[in-house]
């Protein structure tokens, strides 16, 4: 038998496409995309104005299928966390975090991440393989209808809409999977599917340089640089990749990306390590690294795990960082943190199902320090400016 096509690894074009082979005019496809991503149908024969024979052709040929959810876990804040099943013992996780008047959903794009930052304890994983454009979309289409069933919201377009912003934040480096995050992008933005506004998606790249010139041709969105340090001999030992890009080519690139951005600025993101990246004057070397680059700031609280050797940066510490920075006039965040008593918080996306990080050894080495250093080491504080 003929192994069924996943429509949810088509974006818009590619489904016209494949409609086309079908021997269907290009309006089916529309409606055929209309019901898998705004109404969440997975089964053909629901999709009541298809033609009886395109549901049938379909039925035969093709199935709608995201990967499966492991566990479903929500925090005393509202942020949910999923963990994700992508075959032969992997899992990624995506994250939802609730605000007032937005609600943002966070994706993985690979299994596991070759960058390998110090910092980042979801890099020690160890890179296992990209994620297909059905595993990409189907954490959104997934979480979407996964949100609105539990809030007895109906699906559709007249249903109030959950996931209104994107980040492409999660396991992985999303411009070193680059085909498939830019169709899984092209959905995000269809008004077919999900109809979100460019500046309300963004990619977050730790610095992959032509990629970053590529995606600003192929499908501008918001763009996050993982930042971390404010000269090259520092960000060569944070973030390796930063040996192959250095900072001059890296901002260079952001100035190029911002030609066709969405939004006036990058945002820059910056992880708090104490006594080695924290200083003033490293503060002030940054206001000279971007003097050209408009930008913000988001300031992360350090997430400590034993193998890192790094500590977060005292409270105060951080304020004083980010005051220098607000003094030269740089819009500056601190992150507020979500979601940290379910390892949903930044730099906490490792996944359970292959223990690749030696997890059980590393939650025994987390109690023994909380023994020694107190119960609160190890998870995110909230900031407040």
């Amino acid at each position: 038998m003929t192994a069924l096509v996943n429509l949810l690894d088509f974006d818009p074009e590619q489904l016209i496409a494949y409609c086309g082979e079908l021997g269907e005019k290009p309006f089916r496809a529309k409606q055929l995309q209309r019901w898998i991503h705004q109404f969440g149908v997975s089964q053909f024969d629901q999709m009541t104005d298809l033609a009886k024979s395109l549901r049938e052709k379909l039925a035969t040929r093709a199935m709608i299928a995201a990967p499966n959810v492991i566990s479903d876990n929500t925090s005393s804040d509202g942020t949910r966390k999923w963990l994700i099943d992508v075959g032969q013992g992997n899992a990624v996780e995506t994250v939802f975090i609730p605000e007032e008047n937005r609600g943002t959903l966070c994706i993985s794009t690979q299994a596991g991440c070759a960058v390998n930052c110090r910092f980042c304890s979801t890099g020690k994983q160890g890179f296992n393989r990209n994620l297909s454009v059905s595993e990409i979309i189907g954490q959104l289409w997934m979480a979407e209808f996964e949100l609105r069933k539990t809030k007895g919201i109906a699906t559709g377009p007249k249903g109030e809409r959950q996931i209104t912003n994107v980040v492409m934040m999660g396991m992985g480096e999303p411009l070193l999977n680059f085909d498939p995050t830019v169709a899984a992008l092209r959905l995000m933005l269809d008004d077919n599917a999900y109809g979100l506004s460019r500046r309300r998606v963004t990619v977050s790249t730790s610095g992959v340089v032509p990629m970053m010139d590529k995606l600003s041709q192929e499908c501008p969105v918001a763009l996050a640089v993982s930042l971390h340090a404010s000269n090259d001999a520092l960000r060569d030992g944070l973030i390796p990749l930063n040996k192959k890009y250095p900072l001059s080519e890296l901002m260079a690139a952001c100035r190029r990306y911002l030609e066709f951005a969405p939004r006036d600025f990058i945002t820059f993101e910056y992880c708090m390590l104490d006594g080695v990246n924290d200083s003033d004057e490293h503060a002030r070397e940054l206001i000279r690294l971007v003097r050209d680059v408009p930008c913000k700031f988001n300031l992360i609280p350090f997430n400590p795990f034993p193998e890192s050797g790094l500590k977060r940066s005292a409270n105060p510490r951080i304020k004083a960082f980010a005051q220098v920075l607000m003094d030269a006039g740089i819009v500056t965040t601190t992150r507020k943190t979500r979601g940290d008593d379910i390892d949903a918080a930044c730099g906490q996306l490792a996944g359970e199902v292959k223990d690749r990080t030696r997890v059980q050894e590393r939650m025994q080495k987390m109690a023994e320090y909380q023994k020694k250093f107190g119960e609160n080491f190890g998870k995110i504080v909230e900031i407040t400016q």
